[in-house]
């Protein structure tokens, strides 16, 4: 498992036709073309793809088609699940038996409920007890209202199938220093804000599940290979440059202005985004098409 939640995960977008419906074809040619460009797996049903958006019915053609995708290339899958209260979790992880490509399930520390880190601890004891797949704890306070310092993400790190933690706390503090200075084996941090992937790659940390890298796929791996190879030098200028473009990705609410960039690309049908989501201005994505311009003259 350590193996296979390292370097670049993308959570893919759900793209829509002009009318709003899933566009089916677009996700799967998508999904083919990230791995083309080195991205080491993917994410489906992450808050990039827009879950709480989609049907129960869209939701399976997204898990059929990514599964699809990486089944046949070979690539890890992870499937997002278990972002309610506990028990709601447990059922949504068990219907990822359905889904033997899945490697992992991404589920966040329970929103709103604020229960502490003894409480954080038996909510994930009590997840990988009954999830069928291993788990990656998605920590993002700053929408989960629930801060973890690194004693309690070490001991939820610790559980037996808890094998790696979405790292999205809006920055590198001492805490992140710390949690990363004194892992458990075999468990993974990915960084999950993707401006400062470069840091934390520094500081030891696995690679990244990053919405940004659905453009300019190939230098994100490039990033993550610099950094593991020590070249120090060449990792931090491109990093710099990477944390620019992913800034620019994120000018407005994600996925906004991936998909509009996509879309101006000609890789998916459309930018539309659905409610309470509004696409993003035409000067946010002619701005994040001019870093990744600049980017690529680099």
């Amino acid at each position: 498992m350590e193996n296979q939640l390292r370097g670049i995960l993308v959570p893919l977008i759900t793209p829509f036709t002009a009318d709003g419906e899933l566009a089916a074809e677009a996700l799967e040619s998508l999904a083919h073309g990230l791995l083309d460009e080195g991205a080491g797996g993917l994410v489906a049903l992450g808050t990039t793809g827009e879950p709480s958006a989609l049907d129960p019915e869209e939701r399976a053609t997204v898990l059929d088609v990514c599964a699809r995708v990486c089944r046949e290339r070979g690539a890890p899958l992870v499937i997002g699940a278990g972002g309610g209260g506990t028990r709601q979790s447990v059922a949504a992880l068990a219907e990822l038996r359905a889904y033997p490509e899945a490697v992992a399930a991404l589920t966040t520390v329970p929103a709103f409920v604020r229960p502490g880190a003894a409480g954080v601890l038996a909510h994930f004891e009590e997840l990988a007890a009954h999830s069928p797949v291993p788990l990656v704890v998605y920590h993002i306070p700053y929408r989960t209202g629930q801060e973890l310092d690194a004693g309690a993400l070490r001991a939820v790190g610790a559980l037996p199938r808890v094998v790696g933690v979405k790292y999205a706390t809006g920055g590198v503090d001492a805490q992140t220093v710390a949690l990363l200075g004194d892992l458990p084996d075999d468990f993974a941090v990915l960084a999950g804000d993707d401006a400062v992937l470069s840091p934390l790659l520094a500081l030891g940390a696995s690679g990244g599940i990053l919405a940004s890298a659905h453009l300019a796929t190939a230098r994100f791996v490039e990033l993550t290979e610099a950094w593991r190879a020590g070249e120090a030098a060449r990792a931090r200028a491109l990093g710099h440059r990477l944390a620019a473009l992913s800034a620019s990705a994120f000018a407005e609410p994600n996925p906004t202005v991936i998909k509009g960039v996509l879309h101006a690309q000609g890789r998916i049908p459309s930018a539309a985004v659905r409610l309470p989501l509004l696409p993003a201005g035409a000067g946010a994505v002619a701005a994040c098409l001019s870093a990744l311009e600049a980017l690529e003259a680099a």
